[in-house]
């Protein structure tokens, strides 16, 4: 069952078949668990998007008629508990630290040396506390398109906004997630002696393919003239690819949990 297309299994899951709705939830679990660990910055408040968004899955999928993509509804629908979750939790503090240990592990080179490994768990929760501090707003652009890989209209779809909203707060999420990292990963480049145009914010737009051939080719052209600006977009894109990093998956605990929730919807045979 595992091998058969996700249309295929939303199939079989609508007609009843539970070990289709299994492998549905073995398919998006993961995804799913980190977008509440990142949206939510707590464990628990983690868990339960999880639990209620997978509770959601089992109740609604044979309703469901592949209007929009499957992953696209669970993140709309897992988005609302993060949301209901942050208003029970206002008065906490907007950032709770670094999500060390099994929620954030990445991986990394198999065999790197003791100063590479610690440069990388720095840089890491450094990653992690630089995307807790953006606004929730932003946040959520850059975890859904950056983290999770969504398209930019899977965004848009997800929040409820426009395309141009969604790109707009996703340039100034990486614009402050590279200032965050900044101190960690320097361009040791010299600033060049002319005036430069924002690279970070072209860097971006172009991978949104918002900028024209010949805005692109300019660019290109001033990469390759000017060091610092050519190690910011270097530094930028390595921001990018320690975003998709693949973390943990959910702990067992809290898999455990989530299977008696789920089993008590079942009706007894």
């Amino acid at each position: 069952m595992d091998a058969a297309s996700e249309p295929e299994l939303v199939a079989a899951a609508r007609a009843g078949d539970d070990a289709a709705l299994a492998a549905l939830i073995k398919q998006h679990q993961d995804r799913i668990y980190r977008f509440g660990l990142r949206m939510c910055r707590d464990p628990e408040d983690a868990r339960d998007v999880l639990q209620e968004t997978l509770l959601a899955l089992a109740r609604g999928v044979k309703d469901f008629r592949s209007e929009a993509s499957l992953s696209t509804w669970l993140y709309t629908v897992a988005r609302s508990h993060c949301i209901k979750a942050r208003r029970r939790s206002k008065f906490a503090p907007a950032q709770v630290g670094s999500l060390d240990g099994e929620a954030s592990a990445t991986v990394v080179d198999p065999a790197p040396g003791p100063a590479q490994a610690l440069s990388d768990r720095r840089l890491a929760a450094a990653l992690e506390d630089a995307i807790a501090a953006l606004e929730p707003s932003h946040r959520e652009v850059l975890v859904l398109r950056d983290v999770e890989g969504l398209a930019a209209a899977e965004v848009a779809e997800v929040l409820a906004i426009s395309v141009d909203a969604v790109k707009s707060r996703l340039h100034r999420a990486r614009a402050a997630v590279r200032a965050a990292l900044a101190p960690l990963a320097p361009v040791s480049a010299p600033a060049p002696a002319t005036s430069c145009p924002d690279v970070v914010a072209l860097w971006s737009r172009q991978l949104e393919g918002d900028i024209s051939a010949e805005a692109c080719a300019a660019m290109e052209a001033h990469l390759q003239g000017c060091p610092r600006c050519a190690g910011t977009c270097a530094a930028l894109r390595e921001t990018l690819a320690l975003c998709q990093t693949t973390p943990a998956p959910v702990p067992a605990a809290v898999q455990a949990r989530v299977r008696v929730a789920l089993d008590a919807l079942r009706p007894p045979r």
